[in-house]
């Protein structure tokens, strides 16, 4: 019995030595802290969405070309939302990358009257040039057609506007797209039809199947009027789906169809297309997308 009690304090002796080496051993490399221990913390991941791209290339139609914002029916791309260089307009371009940034790292392929067929040719030039950054400005054109039976199919749109984007993303992978929708046509209507002068440049082919008879209110002109407005909403649709699919794209979710543009903000030419005015208020929108920590939903 003696030599068995022995025996025990001895085992219990041995386990408390090695119990406190162990304890010592933790103190002495901080309690076992990783940040002690010689493990760094990871590194924090590279953000999807750049919020200041150091260059960038406008796609589109008429609105990027500052179309009637000069002069009668022509480009006037200085003062283009995207790309241009008037100061009262402070383009995208500017506030992203400065005036002389832009002037050296900005480039405008859009074309007047191109609708989204023609994208995909636009985008491959753009790709070219290897923009951080794309904006996208179509559909208008599609919509505007000679009359509502005229207008671009949705299911069509939808066709080009992937087309569109596999055409970048095949050359540019990493490249981050802006997506404007497509102003509401019938408020452009509503605000410019009161402009004798503006309805007299409208005759001359401007948007026929919405400003095509201008004055009429009747049951047929405000049906045409009606569908043209909702194939607007489909491509606008079209256009948030389709991004929303792409990590590195983000659509302004409505935010310019939903813009209550006024007659400052329409050219004193056409009453339609934007003034410089309407041009500046484009750019706030996308600058506002592009710099957000989160996309808009």
């Amino acid at each position: 019995m003696r030599n068995r009690s022995h025996r025990s304090r001895a085992v219990l002796a041995v386990a408390a030595a090695v119990a406190l080496l162990g304890v010592a051993a933790c103190d002495a490399t901080g309690g076992g802290s990783s940040a002690s221990s010689g493990t760094r913390p990871s590194p924090k991941p590279t953000p999807v969405w750049d919020r200041s791209p150091d260059s960038m290339a406008a796609v589109g139609d008429s609105i990027t070309r500052g179309f009637d914002a000069c002069s009668v029916l022509s480009d006037c791309p200085e003062v283009s939302w995207a790309t241009g260089s008037d100061p009262q307009v402070d383009s995208l371009a500017v506030r992203l990358l400065g005036a002389t940034g832009a002037a050296e790292r900005s480039w405008n392929y859009a074309v007047t009257g191109a609708r989204m067929a023609d994208l995909p040719g636009q985008m491959a030039q753009a790709a070219t040039r290897r923009p951080e950054l794309v904006t996208v400005m179509a559909g208008a054109n599609d919509a505007c057609r000679s009359s509502a039976s005229a207008m671009t199919d949705v299911a069509d749109f939808r066709a080009e506007f992937q087309d569109a984007m596999g055409t970048l993303r095949r050359a540019l992978p990493r490249s981050q797209v802006y997506v404007s929708s497509v102003p509401d046509l019938k408020r452009l209507w509503s605000q410019g039809r009161g402009n004798p002068l503006g309805k007299q440049v409208w005759k001359l082919g401007i948007c026929p199947s919405m400003l095509g008879d201008a004055d009429s209110l009747g049951a047929a002109a405000t049906l045409r009027r009606g569908q043209v407005r909702d194939r607007v909403k489909a491509y606008n649709q079209v256009l948030r789906e389709v991004c929303s699919k792409d990590r590195r794209c983000r659509f302004d979710g409505d935010a310019v169809f939903d813009y209550h543009f006024g007659t400052d903000q329409l050219s004193h030419w056409d009453w339609f297309h934007p003034s410089r005015d309407g041009q500046a208020r484009l750019a706030e929108i996308a600058y506002r997308t592009v710099t957000a920590r989160e996309p808009v939903t």
